[in-house]
């Protein structure tokens, strides 16, 4: 089960090259269930991705490199590409004391950094190990806006669009 978030932002986080970064490559091959073939980095998958915007179901399948290409030459829509960012982040929760840490006591922010045709857009996405704690989620100040139940903020959909 995938459960996340996405935000827009407002600037990006300072000293950003200190973080670790891969860069991703996707398509889909299918938008209702998606369907999706990535490359990340040196790594090959194909995604299968249930329905709904917050949480879903998510099975990541190894490709090899050389079927990678092969679906890749498959998918509709515009191929995304971007630099992922993995940046750590205490739960705030855990920052302001509280007697029994919850289960998500770290976070990863993956802020994406599109290229084009997509660029400058830049979100940031937050998984969690709960709904509860996705929903209780306080989001840094360099954080805006929430957009994981719009639509045109999922990249299969701006994949796909026309």
């Amino acid at each position: 089960m995938e459960i996340e978030r996405k935000f827009t932002i407002k600037r990006l986080p300072e000293e950003l090259d200190k973080y670790p970064s891969r860069y991703i490559e996707q398509g889909y091959i299918n938008a209702l269930p998606v369907v999706r073939v990535r490359k990340e980095d040196d790594e090959y998958y194909l995604t299968y991705k249930g329905s709904g915007m917050m949480a879903r179901e998510e099975y990541n399948l190894p490709l090899t490199k050389e079927a990678y290409y092969h679906l890749r030459e498959k998918v509709d829509g515009k191929i995304i590409s971007k630099r992922r960012y993995l940046i750590p982040l205490l739960n705030p929760a855990v920052q302001e004391g509280c007697r029994k840490p919850p289960a998500d006591y770290s976070l990863t922010i993956e802020l994406d950094v599109f290229d084009p045709p997509f660029a400058p857009l830049i979100m940031a996405e937050v998984e969690f190990g709960s709904k509860e704690a996705a929903e209780a989620f306080a989001p840094p100040d360099w954080f805006d806006e929430d957009v994981t139940y719009r639509q045109e903020y999922h990249n299969s959909y701006m994949a796909l669009k026309t």
